[in-house]
């Protein structure tokens, strides 16, 4: 495992040790290890949030890839910049966050990113990508794909908001943000926080990797069969396709009756089936293989495909 701060390092790196095979691996949250990994671990441990640039409505702040992620929210939200404050109690540093475009109740990283500054190993020049450019989808950006092994990013810039725009899409969090009077930036960060420890596991109590799987998206004709059958099912459009539908995995999972299901140290989250759980012992590959059991029973009862989310080596 190797630790870096700079490009400079970097290109050291690349340069001199020439590693046939490495991983970015950040704070670790979005990570399923199934055996010892043979090859280089990169980690960043950049440091530094920085406003460059701003005016009386807009704030354009630079963070360093090493930065924690809900480290970075909460800052934002002692200055009063709005755009982050849905995505709070996220476990990420800040580089991982463009990679998954990540996302939580209404909002999604994409939509405060402005430039995604990376290395890229096989030039060893910085490059840097504006938001327009990083093919960002539902968990999805180039650095999935085209860039994936060869980009390593160092720093994102987040265009952010100083005039008021709450989010308050989803039920649980306008019910939570009113118990606390109102759409102020720390009432709907404390609301988040408070909704998802109450559904979510500590990892530093209870091993998980998050969510573990994504919602599917489907054709609208198997969305609507769906609906005629189970007029609970939760569904959500999807703005850049208007034949698609986006179900809720979490609800598949707990429909077919494996919210809270074990098989010997693996489990699904008996608070939230989107979330599989170690229950102390499971090795990453029996993780793995109760994966794809949740998966062949959700196949079985819905046949819809659901796939995991984080990353497996």
């Amino acid at each position: 495992l190797v630790e870096f701060e700079s490009a400079g390092e970097l290109r050291d790196i690349f340069a001199e040790l020439k590693p046939e095979k490495w991983y970015v691996l950040g704070e670790g949250n979005n990570t399923l290890f199934t055996r010892d990994y043979d090859g280089v671990l990169l980690t960043p441990v950049a440091r530094g949030r920085e406003v460059i640039s701003e005016d009386d409505t807009m704030a354009m702040v630079r963070v360093a890839a090493g930065e924690n992620w809900d480290e970075f929210v909460a800052w934002c939200v002692d200055r009063e910049l709005w755009g982050v404050e849905n995505l709070s109690a996220i476990p990420s540093s800040v580089g991982a966050a463009p990679v998954q475009n990540i996302g939580a109740y209404g909002a999604e990283v994409k939509d405060v990113i402005s430039t995604v500054e990376y290395f890229d190993v096989e030039t060893l020049e910085v490059v840097r990508l504006a938001n327009a450019d990083c093919e960002f989808g539902y968990r999805e950006s180039c650095f999935k794909h085209a860039l994936r092994g060869r980009g390593i990013i160092l720093a994102v810039e987040f265009k952010l908001s100083k005039i008021a725009r709450p989010n308050l899409g989803y039920g649980d969090v306008i019910a939570e943000v009113e118990k606390r009077g109102g759409a102020t930036l720390r009432n709907i960060r404390e609301a988040i926080c408070d909704i998802r420890s109450s559904k979510l596991p500590d990892p530093k109590v209870l091993g998980n990797a998050g969510s573990f799987f994504k919602n599917p998206v489907v054709e609208r004709e198997v969305a609507d069969a769906l609906t005629q059958q189970y007029s609970d099912m939760p569904r959500y459009g999807v703005p850049t396709d208007e034949t698609k539908v986006k179900l809720a995995a979490g609800w598949l999972i707990d429909r077919s009756g494996l919210k809270g299901y074990r098989d010997g140290s693996v489990g699904v989250h008996d608070r939230q089936a989107l979330v599989l759980v170690n229950h102390g012992g499971a090795t990453g590959g029996e993780v793995l293989h109760f994966a794809e059991f949740v998966c062949s029973v959700v196949r079985t009862k819905f046949g819809v495909e659901i796939a995991p989310e984080v990353n497996i080596l």
